[in-house]
């Protein structure tokens, strides 16, 4: 039995593991038998949110392709969360730029549909605003799908905290199904979302979803200040050299200490700690293998006390 604790998606009924898996490295770094080997290994740390994107994987879609081989026979235990409105370079059809547009979208869920070989999506997210479409036009055909019953529910990532509002305005306004939820980059070191995404998100009742809440792995406790990363890891490739240049270490360091003074990792109090955070519901960890599944799933049954908090703010401020 695990120790995952489970969170309403806002203020919908969705209920998801406060630690999702995100499926960026399927048909990436992972093939099949890798992807079955993190999804067996969340399913059995108690984690229900998988979140992947049409555009994931080499080529765009095989993140899809091996989400859905992989849970073949257990469709129904887990949270499958998928994406689109990037840039698919002509695999969805040609879209003319407006990527939100109901021709589009139609095209698009049908496409993930078919990869993931289910006949519904859980939750399914606008992946990036469309300037080139009203987003009047797109929620009138996201809320076409959730009548169908091919989509459960509706989310968004990479909104601003005025389109957060817009949007919730818009589909309240014409009696159409809502966002129930923001996916967001967002991490102890990477905050800007709290300045307007949090109080919207807060305001119309979606959860927020962090991804790269590692911060490309500088949370992680795996890399210290002045010293060459370990050959293997993220950031020993010489392209990822500028993000421990301008990496703050003195926060970095500080949260350090804040986790070690109460017995807990670097990367424990960057997923408890977030997790802690307003609106958010569910943080959006990636994993390449079994361990890294159950650190991250491990982490999340820290519940800090509240004096836990105010000395965590005191560390943030």
């Amino acid at each position: 039995m695990s120790d995952m604790s489970y969170r309403r998606l806002g203020t919908s009924g969705l209920v998801v593991s406060v630690v999702g898996i995100g499926c960026n490295n399927f048909g990436r770094k992972l093939d099949a038998d890798g992807t079955r080997e993190v999804v067996d290994a969340a399913i059995d740390a108690g984690i229900t949110l998988f979140d992947t994107a049409d555009i994931y994987g080499t080529p765009h879609g095989s993140s899809e392709e091996c989400l859905g081989a992989a849970l073949k026979g257990r469709r129904d235990e887990v949270i499958v969360a998928t994406k689109f409105g990037m840039n698919m370079e002509g695999l969805n059809g040609n879209d003319f730029g407006a990527r939100g547009a109901r021709r589009y979208i139609v095209r698009a869920v049908e496409a993930s549909l078919r990869r993931l070989e289910t006949d519904y999506i859980d939750l399914y997210q606008m992946h990036e605003p469309d300037p080139a479409t009203p987003i009047d036009e797109t929620l009138a055909a996201l809320d076409d799908l959730v009548r169908s019953g091919k989509v459960r529910y509706l989310g968004n990532s990479n909104f601003a905290g005025w389109q957060i509002a817009d949007a919730d305005w818009t589909a309240r306004a014409a009696g159409r199904t809502p966002f129930i939820s923001a996916q967001n980059r967002y991490s102890l070191l990477q905050r800007d979302v709290e300045q307007e995404v949090v109080p919207a998100c807060e305001q119309f009742g979606l959860g927020l979803l962090p991804f790269f809440p590692l911060d490309s792995g500088l949370l992680s406790g795996k890399y210290r200040r002045g010293e060459a990363p370990a050959s293997g890891t993220r950031l020993s490739l010489s392209r990822y050299q500028r993000v421990l240049e301008g990496a703050d270490w003195d926060r970095i360091e500080a949260l350090t200490a804040f986790g070690a003074a109460r017995g807990h990792s670097l990367l424990e109090v960057a997923i408890a700690g977030l997790a802690a955070r307003p609106a958010v519901t569910s943080v959006i960890a990636g994993a390449t293998t079994a361990e890294q599944v159950a650190a991250n799933a491990a982490a999340a049954s820290w519940q800090l006390s509240a004096e836990d908090l105010a000395a965590l703010d005191e560390v943030l401020a």
